[in-house]
């Protein structure tokens, strides 16, 4: 009689949104134990872990916050001392659009505070675990307002194509280990950010598809580059958008 192998263990930051349960979600199915953050939001992050759970996967909630290296330190060393930590999706980001001339210093640093800062807090405490492993999978979601620009967006846009030449630059770092990082950088995708900023009529300005996206469609995405078969994607920017570039 085969023994069952233990799940691996992945931690997917703002996994209490929209597009991080769908994340969550797609890992659970593809044979993780799901860690899903939230950075203040508990008990949305509780409710998709619950759904996961009652769905047959296998999940547990997190809340920290990820602008604070300390807090954070704190919480993935606290999550390490629970088993070794496989994947890492960074999924948080915020928006805090304005045109750039009337941009508040708050606007600007809190969005690159999430989106680039975040990045740093939450992977630096994982790389050497990994490392010492030698593997790991590391997967990042951008945006393509980093590849196109986006009127208003400029300090999303700049935290988000960041993380492309970080990403990049820490594949070419660890890939003898056996990590792999990338990033997803999805288009319009359905939710409810996207309901107000995005009228059917503009989609199809917009994306040569004529159709936002789903949530699902990234997701599938991003647990394929989390998965043993994706071992030789490396430092790679994907886009999920469409057709728009």
């Amino acid at each position: 009689m085969s023994e069952t192998k233990p799940l691996r263990r992945a931690l997917v930051t703002g996994g209490s949104g929209d597009l991080g349960g769908a994340i969550c979600r797609a890992l659970a199915d593809g044979h993780f134990h799901v860690i899903v953050h939230a950075n203040r939001n508990l008990a949305r992050a509780e409710a998709n872990a619950a759904s996961i759970r009652a769905g047959g996967g296998s999940a547990q909630a997190t809340a920290f916050d990820l602008t604070d290296a300390g807090l954070t330190r704190a919480a993935v060393d606290a999550l390490l001392a629970e088993g070794p930590i496989h994947a890492l999706v960074h999924n948080a980001g915020i928006h805090e659009d304005a045109p750039m001339a009337g941009m508040s210093d708050e606007q600007w640093h809190a969005v690159i505070d999430v989106s680039l800062h975040g990045f740093f807090n939450v992977t630096r405490p994982l790389l050497l675990p990994m490392a010492r492993a030698r593997a790991g999978r590391i997967v990042s979601i951008s945006s393509v307002a980093a590849q196109l620009g986006n009127r208003g967006q400029t300090n999303y846009a700049a935290a988000k194509a960041a993380l492309h030449g970080a990403s990049r630059s820490l594949a070419r770092e660890m890939a003898s280990r056996g990590i792999t990082v990338n990033v997803v950088a999805p288009g319009v995708i359905e939710g409810r950010m996207t309901a107000e900023a995005f009228p059917a009529e503009r989609i199809r300005e917009l994306v040569p598809a004529q159709r936002a996206g789903t949530t699902d469609e990234v997701a599938a995405l991003v647990a394929f580059l989390c998965s043993d078969q994706a071992g030789y994607i490396n430092g790679q920017v994907i886009g999920v958008n469409g057709g728009m570039g």
